[in-house]
């Protein structure tokens, strides 16, 4: 994976709908600026349950989005459509997990209660098998059915993806919520040894075909360090709120630790199509006993934080409040948590890009977007508030900001200064971290001190660079008035 800032967005949501103007805007909008993206579902239906993650067929790009040219296994697929018909009778029949796959024998109060949800409730719904009643495994929605990962059939599927992917001249595959993909009885059916294993024979698969593996998993930030010792890449979840935290808290004592202890491997991000996930920094969901990063009651506290920054809207999209419940994601735009602070924003990022990894910057945050309130209302899935369909009228007033020119401007920093292929360092001071990095041409210093600015409403740069190129040593004290930029003499 190229060390260059990436770009993450869906197909239809930025520009005019396809895949053909989405390859068009970032060709002449944001040129040097990305320099890989990672699409979210294209295939059919790409506006399906979660937008797109109940797909009838992965190794097939919906057609009116374009085809492999341009460029979890879903209840209406055609392999679950014939178990519903013919029952066990189906050739797909083991495809599918029901209770009975994982409980054969039936199971135990105890055991069902231990079973591990990012949802209320136990994670089954009822379907008819060829008139027969049964219960489906289904970690999310009931459209989103789970595979068997045990079962030849569905390792068969699976493996035909990776070929097909393969074939597509794709490098990087996500492994979507791979957490909860190996089912035990007497477990929590989530980041258990049997998950380690199914983990490690994927990327094994992939490796023959070409295929780097991302993990995408939210839990307690040991087990992020855990995996990412087994896989290519994996997400730096806990950055975004351990920001938010040193934002609106003034410290930077658990970003510390965590840039001492977090896996280098890692793709960072402060924003994804999910919401902001706040179980990565808090104790064990399943063990509180293990501490987080930061107390519980931190936690909490950047909760109501964002509520207050979004005036209510993180609330009205978060949990019972709306539909596709998250128990460990508070859903806003990360600029809106922010109280869309430009100065805390670019700080934010700023941070992001300086941190080992491959950074990742979602759509919305890309053009610094608010939260959509009337997506939200019109559809009641929590998550859509951050899911804004730009158009690319919408797009060009953007790029006018000042907060999205000078994100531009620090990614194509990113992309440009060889520094950041060299050596890393960090120093944390009371309440200054700084981040720095060398080579023997270049380098770059952040300096990051949160406590200037704590508060929505304080408007004082909370980051400050030098850097050094082939035309000297330069300084900004304001990200957004005086942009990085590399001179080449």
């Amino acid at each position: 994976m190229k060390n260059k800032v990436q770009l993450i967005t869906y197909a239809d949501r930025l520009g005019d709908g396809n895949l053909a103007s989405f390859t068009d805007i970032l060709r002449t909008r944001f040129d040097g600026v990305y320099e890989g993206v990672h699409i979210l579902p294209f295939f059919t239906p790409f506006d399906g349950a979660d937008a797109g993650f109940d797909p009838i067929d992965h190794t097939t790009v919906d057609p009116r989005l374009g085809d492999w040219d341009d460029i979890a296994m879903s209840w209406q697929s055609r392999q679950f459509q014939d178990v519903l018909k013919r029952g066990e009778e189906s050739e797909y029949y083991p495809m599918f997990l029901t209770m009975s796959s994982v409980f054969p024998d039936g199971a135990t109060e105890e055991e069902l209660a231990g079973i591990y949800r990012p949802r209320p409730g136990l994670p089954f719904t009822h379907y008819s098998f060829a008139g027969k009643t049964r219960l489906v495994w289904v970690t999310f929605t009931p459209q989103q059915v789970d595979v068997d990962t045990d079962s030849a059939e569905g390792w068969e599927y699976l493996m035909s993806i990776f070929d097909q992917m393969g074939k597509s001249h794709v490098k990087y595959i996500r492994l979507d919520a791979v957490g909860y993909g190996a089912k035990e009885a007497g477990t929590s059916c989530f980041m258990t040894p049997k998950t380690f294993a199914l983990i490690s024979r994927l990327r094994e698969e992939a490796s023959k075909r070409g295929l780097e593996i991302l993990i995408e998993v939210h839990s307690y930030y040991r087990k992020q360090v855990e995996i990412a010792a087994k896989v290519d890449r994996v997400y730096d979840f806990a950055l975004p709120p351990l920001l938010l935290h040193s934002l609106f808290t003034g410290s930077v004592d658990a970003l510390a630790h965590w840039t001492e202890i977090r896996p280098n491997n890692a793709v960072t991000v402060l924003d994804t199509h999910d919401g902001i996930g706040v179980i990565d920094i808090g104790s064990d969901q399943l063990d509180r006993s293990l501490k987080g990063l930061v107390p519980d009651e931190d936690v909490d506290n950047m909760v109501e934080t964002i509520a207050a920054n979004t005036h209510g809207e993180s609330k009205a999209a978060t949990g019972a409040a709306a539909s596709n419940l998250d128990l460990y994601q508070v859903n806003s735009t990360y600029y809106s948590a922010l109280g869309c602070n430009d100065q805390h924003y670019i700080a934010a990022r700023a941070v992001q890009f300086f941190l080992p990894g491959v950074p990742q910057v979602y759509y919305v945050g890309a053009l610094a977007g608010a939260n959509d309130m009337e997506l939200l209302k019109r559809t009641n899935v929590g998550r859509d508030i951050n899911r804004h369909y730009y158009t690319t009228s919408e797009i060009d007033e953007n790029l006018e900001r000042p907060v999205v020119r000078a994100l531009n401007a620090l990614a194509t920093f990113r992309n440009e200064l060889s520094a950041f292929d060299g050596d890393f360092s960090y120093a944390a001071d009371g309440s200054t971290i700084s981040f720095t990095w060398n080579d023997a041409a270049t380098s770059a210093t952040l300096t990051f001190t949160p406590s200037k600015g704590v508060g929505a409403d304080n408007t004082q740069p909370v980051a400050t660079m030098t850097w050094r190129d082939a035309a000297g040593e330069h300084s900004s004290d304001d990200l957004i008035a005086y942009p990085p930029v590399v001179h080449t003499k």
